[in-house]
């Protein structure tokens, strides 16, 4: 049987941190489900690096998302993948996303945050989890890292037992390449 990994994302999430992921797991023959809010089409966003203090963002591709937060039964997924953008800061907010992300977290499967996407990792109760862990994420998520008890790193990818972390949608294809050696264990 196929495995099947779960992708939770919102409107405004990174154009490639969602797209890239998600054919990448179709083209490993695994059954890849995005799942935002309410099921519907997602505005997606493009961020760039052109030389100001910060990205810039434009307008993406839209993006239709298969199930709602509260069709999930994360008991069903083999891996988790939270893509960036300015969507976590907002899917954080969903009642259903603490046991959704605490459900990987607690059966040790893979996770992989890229980006923003620590922010939604923020809604766990029980810290401890990140405790004697390294991750990154872009870096104006460093403080958001180690207020989850981690340690920041300024590599652009990092692996560290079950998460997957990366910087931003450069990183896209050694976040994947490492990602996916987690699912096929």
């Amino acid at each position: 049987m196929s495995k099947k990994i779960l992708i939770i994302t919102g409107d405004a999430a990174e154009s490639l941190e969602v797209y890239y992921p998600y054919y990448r797991l179709l083209e490993e023959g695994y059954e890849a489900v995005i799942a935002s809010p309410t099921k519907k089409v997602l505005h997606t966003v493009v961020h760039d690096f052109v030389g100001w203090d910060t990205y810039t963002e434009k307008q993406g591709y839209l993006l239709e998302s298969h199930v709602s937060f509260d069709q999930v039964n994360p008991e069903e997924y083999d891996g988790l993948i939270i893509p960036g953008g300015r969507a976590p800061e907002y899917i954080r907010m969903d009642k259903h996303i603490p046991s959704i992300v605490g459900h990987f977290f607690a059966a040790n499967k893979p996770v992989g945050v890229i980006c923003h996407a620590a922010l939604v990792l923020s809604v766990l109760e029980d810290k401890r989890i990140f405790s004697n862990r390294t991750m990154t994420a872009y870096s104006a998520c460093r403080y958001d890292v180690e207020s989850l008890g981690a340690t920041y790193t300024t590599e652009t990818l990092h692996v560290d037992d079950n998460i997957v972390s990366g910087h931003a949608w450069p990183d896209l294809p050694g976040f994947m390449r490492e990602f996916l050696k987690l699912v096929r264990k």
